[in-house]
């Protein structure tokens, strides 16, 4: 027998311990502790959150609503940037892809302001685009810890034609608005009326007793980056950039509330 004593692993320095089940919990405050520092280090205040399909690309079928996102993404970027606050206001965020989040970080990193990607990692599909802001590039194992950052930081919320996973985080958006679980007033627009309207018939919910006639004014729709635009910053500037709300201090360096958080 060996006289010499080998020290074990510190529980955090126990790279098999950290990836059991027993350690689940500290994974997933992990992935709400890492996400939270890197955005009071860059100040990241609030976001305009980007959802679609991440099939969609600059040379297919449904190119324009590439360019779409890559342009909106752009106007918003710009006038963020103009916005006479010492933290970043209203940053792009996406989940990170390919296809319509790819096409949003891009036109943010175009205009010449930093946007975020929230991935997932998947054993298939997405990996990080090229065209985030290195710096806030995130990754996630957990959905749910995905989808947290995106509705807590949102202040508005852009949909682009997408498949399962864009239904998901919209719905469960629109849920959170509906049930007031939300404690914020969110911008959702819904970026391609023809499509949504096809895919979706709102009304009949309604009409249905479904939902109530006044969940149909949770949203609007856009149909080319202008009007998405002026509805955005519209809506932006009246429910948060009052005199009141730019002079506030912050709460925590980065992640500041305001009255509807």
């Amino acid at each position: 027998m060996s006289d010499k004593f080998v020290r074990p692993p510190l529980a955090f320095e126990d790279a098999q311990f950290l990836l059991s089940p027993e350690a689940r919990s500290v994974r997933i405050l992990s992935e709400y502790l890492k996400p939270l520092g890197v955005f009071r280090k860059n100040r990241i205040r609030d976001t305009v959150a980007f959802f679609g399909s991440a099939r969609i690309t600059d040379d297919g079928p449904m190119r324009e609503y590439y360019q779409g996102a890559r342009l909106l993404a752009g106007k918003i970027t710009t006038w963020s940037d103009s916005l006479p606050h010492d933290n970043r206001r209203f940053v792009v965020s996406t989940g990170g892809g390919p296809g319509i989040m790819e096409a949003a970080n891009r036109g943010a990193m175009e205009a010449g302001g930093k946007s975020i990607g929230l991935n997932i990692r998947l054993p298939f599909e997405q990996s990080a685009n090229p065209y985030i802001s290195p710096e806030l590039s995130l990754e996630f194992g957990y959905f749910f810890l995905r989808k947290f950052w995106f509705a807590y930081l949102a202040k508005a919320l852009v949909v682009f034609p997408g498949g399962f996973g864009t239904m998901d985080e919209l719905f469960e958006i629109l849920t959170l608005v509906q049930t007031r679980k939300l404690h914020k007033e969110i911008i959702v627009i819904l970026y391609g009326g023809a499509f949504w309207k096809e895919i979706f018939n709102f009304e009949a919910l309604a009409k249905y007793g479904m939902i109530s006639p006044e969940d149909l004014n949770m949203f609007q729709f856009a149909d080319d980056p202008d009007t998405a635009f002026n509805l955005l910053r519209d809506g932006l500037t009246r429910l948060y950039l009052s005199p009141e709300e730019m002079a506030e201090p912050d709460i925590a360096p980065g992640i500041a509330r305001t009255r509807n958080e």
